[in-house]
């Protein structure tokens, strides 16, 4: 085998630099690293979109929770971040935004519906059912008593000015094409959006 000065340099190089490598341990090392480093937190956990709910920006966001989402399960949720994917945010969010996991864990945040009867000065807590059913009583009853089909000229006008509606600012605008949908529906005139709070 013939072989030139320049190339018995190369081959010695190559030679020396390799066995360096394998000396010092760097051939095995990406095993090794992949062995030792630990798994991504959320790797388990399973993700939900969801919308911020603090202003009318509506930035999308990620939920990230623990648990096996059994029927009788309660999940945790143990991380909120930004939505990369979103097109109102890209992923970022407020500083508001950025702190909902601790609202989400907030002792005192309410969970469940209250009531407080008229002239009580407790409140006692109530099924969702049962407060959906009052509202919508309520509703009912408010409308009956005070829907004006026509004016004073004799024009039908279907009108209900007793309640209102006071909508969420962090909904898509197919939801909130819908609300208003519904609240004319049922004649209200008094209709505003959070976004003006």
């Amino acid at each position: 085998m013939q072989i030139s000065r320049r190339g018995f340099v190369k081959l010695t190089a190559a030679t020396l630099a390799a066995s360096t490598v394998d000396a010092l341990g760097f051939f095995a090392s990406g095993e090794a690293l992949a062995a030792s480093v630990r798994p991504f937190k959320l790797a388990a956990a399973t993700e939900t979109r969801n919308t911020c709910t603090y202003c009318s920006v509506a930035c999308g966001i990620l939920i990230y929770s623990m648990g096996d989402r059994a029927k009788n399960a309660r999940s945790n949720i143990i991380h909120i971040e930004g939505d990369p994917d979103h097109p109102v945010n890209r992923g970022t969010l407020c500083p508001k935004g950025s702190a909902l996991l601790d609202v989400v864990h907030a002792p005192t945040r309410l969970q469940v519906p209250k009531y407080r009867a008229p002239g009580g000065t407790e409140f006692k807590e109530v099924t969702w059912d049962w407060a959906l059913d009052r509202i919508a009583r309520l509703m009912k009853d408010d409308r009956d008593k005070n829907f004006i089909a026509k004016n004073a000229q004799g024009t039908t006008v279907n009108r209900w000015i007793t309640t209102g509606m006071l909508a969420a600012s962090a909904s898509s605008s197919e939801t909130s094409y819908l609300t208003w949908k519904v609240a004319r529906s049922f004649g209200m005139l008094v209709f505003d959006n959070q976004a003006r709070v």
